[in-house]
């Protein structure tokens, strides 16, 4: 792992880079499965026996069971290739990207008509204490 990560200082967020694209390989090696309709039929039948032919870690899987799509992005999982798990239970993108937040997806899509997440608090931790980059 890499030492000197200065972006790992912002609340909330999850940078996807070559660590966590090797920490989650075979996650999203899973979700790029699911392009396929006889594997997104095989996964919608037995959702663990699917996961289950994979070697993902336990924590991907109970990240993909639950459809907890922090977990799986913190668990190396990325966005784009997760959203193949929304498309295959027909929910859009704006409904996951909902979903991680904890809003509903109307609450969601107003906030974003409204000019999106003010970035009061998202900042780097140290803009917030006054410390210098």
């Amino acid at each position: 792992m890499a030492l000197n990560k200065p972006y790992q200082d912002i609340p909330g967020t999850t940078i996807f880079d070559a660590d966590q694209s090797r920490k989650g390989y075979w996650l999203n090696q899973f979700c790029m499965s699911l392009m396929k309709a006889a594997n997104r039929e095989r996964f919608k039948a037995d959702e663990r026996a699917y996961l289950d032919e994979w070697p993902m870690t336990e924590e991907q899987k109970q990240g993909v069971l639950t459809r907890d799509l922090n977990r799986c992005i913190a668990a190396g999982g990325n966005i784009y290739f997760l959203a193949k798990i929304g498309a295959t239970d027909g929910k859009s993108f704006q409904y996951m990207a909902a979903s991680m937040t904890g809003m509903t997806q109307e609450e969601y899509a107003a906030m974003m008509l409204a000019g999106g997440r003010s970035p009061e608090g998202n900042r780097y931790i140290g803009e917030q204490t006054g410390a210098k980059k």
